[in-house]
Formats: C-alpha cells, structure tokens, sequence
C-alpha cells in the first residue's frame, strides 16, 4: 500500500552528498544544481566562518551568486559554533526549501554534523575548564597518545576512531569521561533520535586510490598558498581577538599558518605540514563514512562520476 494509499503524504526528498575533502563534492553539487530542483545547504564546519574563504575552499562570490549556498558565513571567527547548532540550522533551511516545493541537496566533509542531523544529539555536559586544564597538564607531562590510551581502557569505542594526535576531541571525551562517569560512545548512542521526516538519498564519494586523493589534497593546498593562505590569517589576526585554541584557527591550514606566524615552526615546513593535516583529516573523514553513516558510495575519481550521481539523483526525485 502507498502512502497515498495509506491516507499520508509521502515524505519530502532531501539529498546528502558526503566525501573527504577533495573528492569533488562541490563540483558535483553544482553540476546537480544546474539540473534538478535543488537548494544548496552547506555541512561544513569551517565555512561557517566569516572571512575565512581559502583555508575553507569556500566556493568564490560567482558561484555563490548563481547557486547560493546556506549556511556559509554565519559566524564571526571569533565565535564558535556547535553540532546542535548546525542541526537546528540545517532543519529550519531544510523546512524552507521544501515549503517551496524544492529539493534540500546537503553537501560537506563535516561528518559529525551529517550524523547529528539524521540521529539527534545526546545531552552531554558543557565544557568545563577545571577538567579541561587539568587535562591539558596531563598531557603536557604526559603526551596525547598516553591521554588516547587512557581513553582506550574507559571508552574504547571513542579511542578506536581518534587517531592519538586529536587532542581536541581526546580531550572532550575524557572530559565527558570524568564529569559523567560514563563513556561518550555510550551517551551519544543514547541521545539517538528519530531521523528527520525527509526521504533521504545518501551519496558518499570515495576514492578507489587513496594516492591520487593525496596528490589532489597537495595540489589543494599549493593553491591555497599562492591565493594568499598566509595572508587571510595574518589579516584575520590584525581585525580580531583570535587566539590559536579558537575552533575556527584549530582548522587544518588555519593551525598551521597559526604556528609558522607564531613562530613554533619554521615556515619551509609549512606545506608539508599543512598536507599531512589535510590527508589525515580527509581519513578521519573517510572512517566515517564507512564506518558510521553508511551512505551509497561512488567513486570519485571515476571518469562518469556526474552522470553516475545525476541518474541516482533522477531515480531519487522520480
């Protein structure tokens, strides 16, 4: 029996469009854009800063004028924003193209927020200082990867998704740790929610040679130094109170030109460092992927990546 059928209306389509960075995931948005009824709505935890345009890939003003993207530039970098945030954000965008009978086509590499939106949010507690510097000693005596093995004996779930060096999520799930007395695997398993009422297609590019995703992801980065990679955060640091702990300059690229400006490291390692971020970034990403959202994959670098992305689309939207 239909939903017709059945007397209730069917669900609204949305589209998910998920890949590390570098895949091609706005490319392939925009080739959507130009043929379906679709609206642009960004997950991408660092173009939601203001300013902050080649770090981020940020699409240029040309392409935002002819396909307008929400949720790009919301925030100053001087503030933070949240996962909870994005997903009342992206419902309320989400609710509004649909009221005008149009397709939401999200796409970004921020993973977590792709997970926060279909599966809600548990009540975890707010940040706590005392805990957080008493971390931070820890691992400034001890070392993260120490921190991420104590990590592995309380909540090993957590552990096995953080690489050792990721000290900012190591230490917000010890954090939760020591504040609940329980793991925040466990929490966010249990905050679990009703998916949003939409009819979702998931589309998750991935590349079938992880080597020629790194060649992408070095050409990536030299073109963000010749546009002026430097610059953008020197001229960010003379308009703003920022300091190196903010989220928006513990961004891959941000950080590292952060550190070279600060003098605590020797700039002719700058592109070195700034690739290798951005390939362990564009892993994390891709573990969730296939280990966390599950989405339909497609290879990225097949030579029919648009048709083969437009005919699931048609067949979605049919």
């Amino acid at each position: 029996m239909s939903a017709v059928e059945a007397g209730t209306a069917p669900l609204p389509p949305a589209i998910l469009l998920m890949g590390p960075t570098a895949s091609g995931k706005t490319m392939a948005a925009l080739e959507l854009a130009r043929r379906f009824p679709v609206d642009l709505i960004s997950v991408d935890s660092a173009q939601v800063f203001r300013e902050m345009d080649i770090g981020t890939a940020k699409p240029d003003a040309a392409t935002l004028a002819q396909f307008p993207h929400r949720l790009i530039d919301l925030i100053s970098p001087e503030a933070a924003y949240s996962a909870a945030r994005f997903r009342a954000d992206a419902l309320a965008a989400m609710a509004e193209v649909a009221a005008r009978g149009r397709v939401p086509l999200l796409v970004g590499g921020t993973m977590l927020y792709f997970k926060a939106l279909l599966e809600g949010l548990a009540d975890l507690p707010a940040a706590d200082p005392a805990t957080r510097t008493a971390i931070d000693r820890e691992a400034a005596a001890r070392g993260w990867p120490a921190l991420h093995g104590e990590l592995a004996a309380v909540d090993p779930i957590t552990a096995a998704r953080l690489p050792a060096t990721d000290s900012q999520r190591i230490q917000r799930a010890l954090e939760v740790h020591r504040l609940t007395g329980r793991p925040l695997s466990l929490l966010l398993t249990a905050g679990r929610q009703t998916p949003p009422p939409y009819r979702f297609l998931a589309l998750g590019l991935l590349p079938s040679q992880r080597g020629v995703l790194h060649q992408r992801i070095a050409e990536r980065f030299d073109h963000m130094l010749a546009a002026g990679l430097e610059g953008e955060v020197e001229s960010l640091r003379g308009k703003y109170r920022l300091h190196a702990d903010l989220p928006a300059m513990r961004c891959v690229g941000y950080r590292q030109v952060w550190a070279v400006q600060d003098g605590r490291a020797p700039r002719r390692e700058l592109r070195d460092r700034g690739i290798y971020a951005t390939r362990q970034l564009a892993k994390r990403q891709i573990t969730w992927i296939t280990n966390s959202l599950h989405p339909q994959i497609i290879d990225c670098l097949a030579p029919a990546l648009a048709n083969e992305v437009k005919e699931l689309v048609d067949r979605h939207l049919g």
